[in-house]
């Protein structure tokens, strides 16, 4: 079911839920350069285990309505759009955040310890690697003029993740583009959240570390061990701050890891949220 909601500087911002909406709340956050289609199967999986799912298109991406500046594209404002929409619920939900939309879940409980039941990190950690973060912005920067094809965006993303199998069907592909008026094929995002400068380095690990400690809630990091954003230093230095923090290494997975093995990353959030947010007995 399709929603829509206001942010707090008077954004339209669009998800859907699926699943009980009575049932324990698990909300769903992208990474930067997505929509909330990047899930693959995560979303169907935790609503057939019961779960009230909610997917959101973050601002500036799929069809959330675009800031007119990229100054409202920091992360303390895609982390008051998610206090927004937990607002909204009758009770504190689970964040699983890939990404960017990791370090959104991260800065939204910096600000309240107590908005989410459980925190799910895929593949982000405070202080990510400059390298692979530079390889990220690299790959949104390119193809400024967008592409002829569905094919010629997947041979893109082949190049940036050349471990990674081609899909059988590009259609989930497709739903992450967007036809303008000339045909040409371009990200369905703006261009305007890679002007913030550094992206995903445009916030301060220290503070958000020192933060984060007043979180008690259970937390887990999924890990690419192909991924060269998310470093053993980075991890020791995130469980410093939540000794709670559990990992689990996906290995033949990269920085894209919910949809390079969709499979064992569901797995590994199904546990973890069976563990800790179980469902309420009939």
């Amino acid at each position: 079911m399709r929603f829509t909601f206001q942010s707090r500087d008077g954004l339209t911002l669009v998800g859907e839920r699926a699943g009980d909406c009575g049932a324990p709340a698990v909300v769903l956050l992208h990474g930067g350069g997505q929509t909330r289609h990047s899930w693959g199967s995560a979303q169907n999986e935790l609503a057939a285990r019961g779960y009230c799912v909610i997917n959101l298109d973050l601002r500036g991406h799929g069809e959330s309505q675009w800031a007119e500046s990229p100054a409202h594209y920091a992360f303390s404002y895609f982390a008051a759009d998610v206090l927004t929409l937990i607002e909204s619920l009758p009770s504190a939900p689970a964040l699983v955040g890939a990404s960017m939309g990791g370090l959104a879940a991260l800065t939204a409980i910096a600000s309240d310890a107590r908005a989410a039941s459980a925190l799910v990190l895929v593949d982000v950690v405070p202080r990510i690697e400059p390298g692979g973060a530079q390889r990220i912005l690299n790959f949104m920067r390119a193809n400024p003029d967008g592409f002829a094809s569905v094919e010629e965006a997947g041979a893109s993303i082949a190049a940036y993740n050349p471990h990674r199998p081609r899909p059988k069907s590009l259609d989930g592909l497709a739903k992450n583009l967007r036809v303008m008026a000339n045909g040409r094929l371009h990200w369905h995002w703006d261009p305007q959240v890679i002007a913030v400068p550094g992206l995903g380095l445009a916030h301060d690990p220290e503070r958000m570390l020192a933060e984060c400690r007043r979180f008690t809630a259970p937390a887990m990091l999924v890990r690419g061990m192909r991924s060269d954003v998310v470093s053993d230093a980075g991890i020791a230095e995130l469980r410093a701050s939540l000794p709670q923090l559990e990992v689990f290494d996906v290995a033949a997975a990269g920085h894209m890891l919910a949809g390079d093995k969709n499979d064992l990353f569901n797995q590994g959030v199904v546990q973890f949220l069976s563990k800790h947010l179980p469902m309420r007995a009939a």
